[in-house]
Formats: C-alpha cells, sequence, structure tokens
C-alpha cells in the first residue's frame, strides 16, 4: 500500500497535512521533521529514509507538516504548540484502529517536540531521536522514560555535539541504544540519511517485532 495524502487535526483543532500508509500490520511509526524556520518539512531526506525503514519492519507509518509548514494550518509554535500537533496525529490513528506498539522518531527539532509528549503520552511505547539538538533542550526530562529508546547522531553534528551527546545518552535509563555516524554532519549530507533510516529499522526489529511464532 502506498502512502496516501490526509488531512486530521491537532489536539486544539487545527488542520494538519500528512502522509499515510497503512500497509505495516505490526505497529505505527510517527515520524517529526526538523525545524519549521529552517526549511523543515515532512519530505525532508531523513525522515524519507525513516519511512521507508518502518515500511521494511512492517510498519505503517505517518508523517505530517507542522502547523504552519505546508497546507497546515496555524503558525510556528516555538516547539510548545506543536506539541498538540503530535497528540493529535497520535489520536488520528488511534481512530483508524489499534495495530500493535507505536513509535514516534523526530528529526532534531521533531525530537524535541517528540521527546516532551513521550514522557506524558502513555499510548507512545517507544522514542527515536535522530539528532536531538541539544543546545536547545537538555532533554533532561527523558532521564526517567523507561521505554525504549534509540539516539542516532553523526559525530560531526554541531547541533548535537559528540561530548555532549554521549553525557545525555550516559544519563538515560534503559532500554536505550546509540549509534554513532562515522564522518556524519547535521544534515546527513553525501547519502548519510540512509544510515539514520538503517539504525531505525534496526531498533524496529530489535525491539518491537516479534517472530511469528510468539
Amino acid at each position: 500500500m502506498a502512502e496516501r495524502p490526509v488531512t486530521f487535526s491537532s489536539a486544539d483543532g487545527l488542520k494538519l497535512e500528512g502522509l499515510l500508509d497503512e500497509g505495516g500490520p505490526r505497529g505505527w511509526a510517527v515520524l517529526l521533521h526538523p525545524h519549521p524556520l529552517y526549511g523543515g518539512e515532512m519530505r525532508s531526506a531523513v525522515i524519507e529514509a525513516l519511512q521507508k525503514a518502518a515500511l521494511r519492519e512492517g510498519f505503517s507509518t505517518l508523517r505530517f507538516n507542522f502547523r504552519g509548514v505546508g497546507s497546515s494550518e496555524g503558525s510556528y509554535g516555538e516547539g510548545v504548540r506543536e506539541r498538540e500537533d503530535l497528540r493529535g496525529a497520535i489520536d488520528y490513528l488511534h481512530s483508524l484502529g489499534e495495530k500493535g506498539p507505536l513509535i514516534v522518531a523526530g528529526y532534531s527539532f521533531g525530537s524535541h517536540v517528540a521527546s516532551a509528549v513521550a514522557v506524558e503520552d502513555e499510548r507512545i511505547d517507544g522514542l527515536a531521536l535522530i539528532s536531538p539538538p541539544l543546545f536547545m533542550d537538555d532533554f533532561g526530562l527523558l532521564g526517567d522514560y523507561a521505554k525504549p529508546k534509540l539516539v542516532v547522531a553523526g559525530d560531526r553534528d554541531f547541533v548535537c555535539p559528540l561530548e555532549d551527546l554521549q553525557g545525555f545518552f550516559s544519563r538515560l535509563s534503559e532500554p536505550k541504544v546509540l549509534r554513532i555516524i562515522q564522518g556524519c554532519d547535521h544534515f546527513y549530507a553525501w547519502g548519510m540519511h540512509t544510515l539514520a533510516g538503517k539504525a531505525f529499522g534496526e531498533f524496529l526489529k530489535d525491539f518491537f517485532v516479534r517472530d511469528e511464532g510468539d
């Protein structure tokens, strides 16, 4: 089943545009794009790679534009009101029916939004942070978050410096996985977005894919 355009409401009533693929039976993956004020949108190369990886592991996917991006209503919400966008996306998926675990993966700004909602919303079963902007948020609220977590970043990422990344990861509770991509910057140039997708696919397989006999 291919992706199709959809429209749904944020938790505070704005109309948001997204792309939905319901072809995976194993669960849902919600994918959050980078910063709206710097060109971030749901068709970024990293988000595309995460979406393809989720499909390969049998997960249905929803990616969408935050408020004020593309055809989504509203305006930039400083990373706070965008939490209502993610809550609305989860409400929308639940209206389509249960499928299994729901994992949220955010890239850069998207990881900031994902983490803030994950610690409050029990419907989220796992979290993937791709290049979390540690200069913007210390992500300290995740210290006791006990659900599976993936952290991915390049060793040349100025937004997520390696030393800060390692300190942040050490403070996270288990279960957790860290993937550092050698020679990679914040923008996953030279095709390195595919490595972010590979790490996400492995995370889904290791934590959320059950053998047929289970």
